[in-house]
This record gives structure tokens, sequence and C-alpha cells, in this order.
């Protein structure tokens, strides 16, 4: 019955769009680029603006479609670095038109103003794109702290001593996403739990979200979906910016970025990224601090190359990082960790080097063909103490992809051709149990080969179809086919259906994707088809850790719409997401005392439902609504399911204002955002009723909002409060009193534990 109203539900909505899409307008298509290098370098981010109507429109990889009430019509075009131009249109061909370069900056206009985050009507993929100032809503000090006002990924804290935040995607953590900065993995294997907090939040130019099953180009690894990271370009980067932010929670950091040409063709950047918490802060006087001390250096050195006439370009990035946090009790010392029981505590020392190369060429005289090459090598080593339990694990990895783009008989048909090449080192140590008296040692090594095509045809007009797959050769996983389809259909000029299905595979790293388990006192229990090979590093090919690898199918239907309100535009969406795993590795939090890793022997499926509203209703003023449902069942072996801290029910709003009085080079700006999580199942274990009364949590509602006062394109004041409401979460730690017991448990978070928390910035620009 339930599905029945759904259908029923999904119909009316459909009866809706289709009856308000009557106000139908004009609409052009076109294709933007920079006129010295002609359209095999188009333009992204260009903006073309209808004075008339206030209409504007931004172009990504695919062009621009822009709505119009008739035709002829004038248009304006413009683009940071070159001169603004109008253009006469009188008919709705495929617009291709070249901006020519500016010499003098200061006489470039930006005629229209952009959305900070939106979806495509070209794309096959539903691919929802996030530009920079979409970053700069609320303290987005890193990556984990990019998604607070998209409605698309949950972000939550998976612990109450770490201070890990954790993102989820159609109900699933971010082990099932892949995490890419500029197409190379960057969020994976010993970087799983962590990795997003070294990517410091002013380093992202933009990002791309993709939901469901991805492209086959980037690996076979993706289940719910892609966040693929663009960094900023020293080339078009700012010569020099400096941030500087302080919060309530006594973290202070700062963000350097140094851009400067190397002759013709060369240009470098410096980017420089620390952060500290040195204040100890117990709030809730539990005994436990809210947020643990902290430090970290980040150093990224960028090398872009660019030869426009030849059409090459290259990408050289080298990176090193370090990082230290201590939590736990406030009389904790790192220094005698796994020596004393007198206070508990926690250290994580990592030391990371990223290096990393790209290589593009462009053939001149056919610019629809191109080549590129990347690789990179990562080392993350990190040394971290639970209490009396040691967990240690070096990870060295390499990746080489070789990329050829080219089209079939016109620039509808276009086909990808690549090889794949990597390599995984792992080495882990640690204790089963919370006493350190059962450590145990593990390491395997993984190397991988594959094969992938993709097909893509978009008319851009109605139809899109993009077809995938790989064949790849692994160590472990032996020979396996990787599928991927995606299908856009226009069914109306405003009313865009979406499809997509893929399959994925990956190898379950239960250890540093589940770094939330150390801080128990629970014991490390793997159930396993065969047998644990310890000290083995070399695992038994279909085995990790003794268990088999996760493989799922995604499957995906969109529906998107546009509305003529006036001058302006309505977008509501909808999508549905179905995940059923062929087979999963499952984490149970049933038992007493213990964790329990073991394969499920029934089907576990995942279903995640979200509708969505973003309109400019009046002036500079920008809504977002969201509203998402979650049904999800385990197959754990004491029945099906639901799994543990993921909420039945997300409400979002997230409010934008731009105040510009009578001085519009110094605006002032408001956001405000708005979370509402319904109840989230917790283990019916008797300490969890003991503490909680219950075996569900209440919901947790939060705001945070942000002032942000801008002079000029120099310099940037902001100040905002998360949690205005001051929530807190009554006793986050089952029995914090007794650290050192099974019973002891801090991974029970489902809301906020430090309450309301402050924080001031500037931002210092050299144009």
């Amino acid at each position: 019955m339930k599905y029945k109203r759904l259908s029923k539900f999904s119909g009316v909505m459909y009866a809706v769009f289709t009856t308000l899409v009557m106000n139908a307008q004009v609409e052009l298509k076109g294709l933007i680029y920079d006129a010295s290098a002609g359209p095999s370098q188009p333009l992204f981010g260009a903006n073309i603006y209808h004075p008339e109507s206030q209409s504007g429109a931004v172009t990504d990889e695919n062009g621009f479609i822009l709505e119009v009430p008739s035709l002829p019509v004038r248009v304006i075009l413009s683009y940071v670095g070159f001169k603004t131009d109008t253009l006469e249109i009188k008919d709705t061909a495929f617009i291709y038109y070249g901006l020519t370069p500016e010499n003098d900056l200061e006489q470039v206009v930006l005629a229209a103003r952009r959305s900070s985050q939106f979806i495509s009507s070209f794309s096959t993929e539903q691919v929802i794109r996030v530009s920079s100032d979409e970053l700069l809503k609320a303290a987005c000090c890193n990556l984990s702290e990019s998604f607070e006002t998209n409605p698309a990924i949950d972000v939550n804290f998976s612990d109450a001593v770490t201070g890990t935040k954790q993102i989820k995607m159609l109900g699933l953590t971010s082990p099932y996403i892949l995490i890419t900065a500029e197409n190379i993995p960057v969020v994976r294997g010993a970087a799983q739990s962590l990795g997003l907090s070294y990517v410091p939040g002013t380093w992202v130019e933009s990002m791309q979200i993709t939901k469901g099953a991805g492209s086959v180009t980037n690996g076979y690894e993706s289940i719910a979906g892609q966040i693929n990271v663009e960094l900023q370009k020293p080339v078009s980067d700012l010569p020099f910016y400096f941030n500087a932010f302080l919060a309530g929670n006594g973290r202070q950091e700062f963000n350097a970025h140094l851009n400067t040409p190397v002759g013709d063709k060369w240009h470098t950047g410096l980017y420089v990224h620390g952060n500290q918490r040195q204040r100890a802060v117990d709030r809730n006087n539990d005994g436990f601090l809210d947020t643990p001390i902290a430090e970290q250096l980040n150093v990224l050195n960028r090398w872009q190359y660019i030869d426009s006439e030849r059409g090459l370009v290259s990408f050289i990035n080298a990176r090193v990082l370090r990082d230290q946090k201590v939590s736990g009790q406030r009389g904790f010392r790192a220094d005698l960790a796994q020596q004393s029981q007198n206070s508990w505590g926690s250290f994580i020392d990592t030391d990371r080097i990223d290096l990393s190369a790209k290589f593009g060429y462009v053939n001149p005289q056919i610019t629809w063909q191109t080549i590129g090459l990347q690789g990179a090598w990562s080392f993350h080593d990190q040394k971290s103490s639970f209490g009396l339990r040691p967990y240690d694990i070096e990870h060295q990895s390499a990746y080489m992809t070789l990329l050829y783009n080219s089209i079939i008989g016109d620039t509808r048909h276009k086909i990808k051709l690549g090889l794949n090449g990597t390599y995984d080192r792992y080495d882990e140590r640690l204790s089963f149990d919370a006493l350190g008296s059962n450590d145990q040692v593990f390491g395997r090594t993984e190397q991988g080969l594959g094969l992938f095509t993709e097909y893509a045809y978009n008319d851009q007009d109605k139809l899109g179809v993009t077809m995938g797959l790989r064949l790849d050769q692994h160590n472990l996983l032996g020979l396996f086919l990787t599928p991927r389809l995606h299908l856009k259909y226009q069914i109306l000029p405003k009313t865009t259906l979406r499809g997509s299905v893929g399959r994925g595979k990956r190898i379950p790293n239960i250890f540093s994707e589940h770094l939330n388990m150390f801080a128990t006192g629970r014991e490390i229990i793997i159930e396993t088809p065969g047998t644990v090979s310890s000290n083995n590093p070399d695992e038994t090919p279909g085995n990790f850790y003794g268990l088999n690898p996760e493989i799922a199918w995604n499957y995906g239907l969109s529906l998107q719409q546009k509305l003529s309100i006036g001058t302006r535009t309505m977008t509501l969406g909808f999508d549905y997401y179905r995940t059923d795993f062929v087979d999963q590795v499952v984490v149970d939090w049933e038992e007493v005392g213990a964790i329990r890793f073991y394969n499920n022997s029934r089907p576990s499926w995942v279903e995640s439902y979200q509708f969505d509203l973003s309109h400019s209703p009046w002036g500079l003023f920008d809504l977002q609504l969201a509203y998402k449902y979650y049904d999800l069942s385990t197959a754990f072996d004491s029945g099906d399911k639901r799994p543990i801290l993921i909420p039945d029910h997300r409400v979002f709003a997230n409010l934008a204002y731009e105040l510009e009085g009578n001085r519009p080079k110094h605006p002032l700006k408001f956001d405000l955002t708005f979370n509402w999580l319904g109840n989230q199942r917790l283990p019916e274990l008797p300490e969890v009723a003991a503490l909680y009364g219950q075996y569900s949590t209440p919901a947790v509602t939060t705001f945070s909002g942000q002032i942000t006062k801008q002079w000029g394109s120099v310099f940037d004041w902001y100040f905002g409060v998360e949690n205005i409401g001051d929530l807190r979460q009554e006793d986050p730690i089952i029995s914090g009193n007794q650290p050192f017991t099974s019973d002891f448990d801090s991974s029970m978070v489902y809301g906020p534990i430090f309450g309301r928390m402050w924080y001031t910035g500037i931002r210092y620009k050299v144009q």
C-alpha cells in the first residue's frame, strides 16, 4: 500500500508540473568560448544576461540555457578577464560565440548573478554543481564542513570524542561515495574517516555531486554517488588571498594563497593552511572534552602549464600534511597513553604526502580529439591510541589513468576510451579488545588494471544517453565487469526526466572506515565465511580480513521541473534512488560489549526519496527547501532491521539575502540554514535503554546563521553562529564514569554536543 500511495502522489505532482508549465518562454542554448583559442576552449562560469527580463544563466562544460520572453532579443555576455559583449539573437539555433580577452581587468563588468548550486539541464547525469560562493555561506573550514548548506548530503559527528564528521548520501556513509580531487581519488583507504578534514575549504574552487551510479572513468568503487572537488587553479586564482578564522570552541585557523606566473606558460601557487585548538572545553561537565585538542599544518604547491597554440595543459602538485588530535577525559596525557587507567584518552597522529600530475593534449587541427594522462602517489602514516587500545595504519597508494576523448560522426556522439591502474599497500596493527591485550596485525597488497569505454549521445534538445562499461583485473577481486547507464529525456521545455542504473564493487577497510568503534570498550569480532588471515601480508583472493567484498546495484529516477513566476524561475525536483546489496559487510552494534563484522546472509537495501525547491522570489533573495525520507533494511543475524543512527526524515531550508543599499560594491549578506532530523534507531541493548529510556532518539532541530560584510573586492568580514538554539545531546557517552569497561561507548551521537558556537573571520584579497 505504501508504494501505491507514493505512485499516486508522484502522478499528482507530475500533473501539477505539466499544468503550470504552460507559461513556457523561449529557450536559448549555446556555448561561450575563448575567441583566442577557439571552440575547443569553452569558458566555464561565463555569464549570459537578458537585461529586460533580468534573467541570466551561467555556462558549464555543456554550455548554457537561457529563458527569454520572445525573439528577437539582445543579451549581454561577460566573463572575468574578457571583454563584455552584446549579442542580438533572432532564432533558437544553437549559439557558438567567442569572447575576446581583455587586457585591462578593471574594465570587466559582471552582468549576471549566478546560482551557487544548480543542476544543468544539458547534463545527462544528475550532477549538482556547487561553486565556491556556496562554501562561503557557512563556516567551511574543510571539506567535511562544505555540505552544511547542501540538501543532497547529510553531515553528523561519528562519536563524542574524536570530533570526526561523517557525511552520508542516499542513506549510505562516505565509504560508499567515491570522493575525488580533480578526478583523482583522495578520500579512501586509510584516509576514509578523517580525509575530508585534510582538504581546506578555501582550496576548493567548485564541486560536482553526482547521485547514484557515476561514470566508469573514475573506477568501480562508487555505489551511492560521486563527489569531485576542483581545486583553485594558479592561473585563475587571486594573486594573494588570506583568511583568518576564530571560533568560540577555541579553534583558530588561517589560510594563505600566493599565485604568480613563471614565464609565459607556467603559473605556480603556494597554498598554506593551519589550524589549532588548544583550549580544553567541557560544557556538559561529563569529564570528557567536547572537542579535541588539535593541530594541523597543510601545505600544497601547484604548478600549471598552458600552451594554447600547441593544445597542451598540465598540472603538477605536491602536498605535505601533519595532523594531530588529542581527546578524552580532561586529565589525559598523550605521552602516557597505553600506560595508565587513571584517565581515558585518545590521540591520532597523521603524516601524509601526496604527489600528482596531469597532462592534457587537444589536437589543434581536430579540437574534439583530446588525450589525458594523470597519475598520483600518496603515503599515509597514522599512529593512534584509544584508551589502552592501539590502532596504527600505513597506506601507500598509486593511481594512473590514460584517457582518450573523441566523437563519432558529429559532436552529438562522444566516445571515451581509457586505462586505469591502481596499487595499494596496507599495514595495520590494532587490538581487538579495549585492554590492548589482543593485538592483531593485518597486511595486504592490492593491484588492479582496468579498461573502460563510455559512449555519450546528447542532442542538446530532448535526449541524452551515457553508457559506460569497465573490465577490471584485480589480484584479489579477480576479473569482473562494471556497467553504468544514464538517461535524460526533456519531456517538455521545462521538464527533465533522468534515470540511472549501475553496479559497484568495493573492498571494505573495516577498521579505518569505522574509527568510532575504537572510542568504545567493545570487543571487535570478525565472523568470516572463511578464515581470517592475520599476520599474512597477502590475503586469500576473495577474502579481506576473512570477509567477502561488497557488491551493490544502484537505481535512480529524478524529475526536474522549472516554473515561470513572473520574470523569475522556480525549480522543483523529485528523486528516488534504491541500492540493492548483493553482498554487504554488516556492522552489528546489537551485541552487549561487542561490535561484529560479517557478510549478510539475506538481501539488504536502501531507498531514498527527496523533494526540493529553489527559487529567488525577489531581488537578491535565494530560497532552498528540501524534504528527504529514508527507508532502509539491513540483514542482521538477529533479523532485518533499520541501521542505527540514520534519521527517517529530514527537512532542510536555506535562505540567503544580499542587501546592497546605496553602495552595491559593499553588500551585506545574510544566510540562515535550518535542519530538522527525525527519529534515529539506537541499538537494542540494556545500557542504551538504561541511559536513554528507549531505542529511538528524539528529533533534532538546529538553526545556523551568518552575516558577511564586503568592502569592494578586497576585504570581507563574516560572523556566524552554529546551533543558534543551543541544542545539546544529553549524556552522549554511555558509562563515561567507567571508560575501561566493555560498557563504555561514545559512538551513540545523534545531535550536537558542544551546543551554540559562534565564529568570526576576515578575508583579504589582492586582485
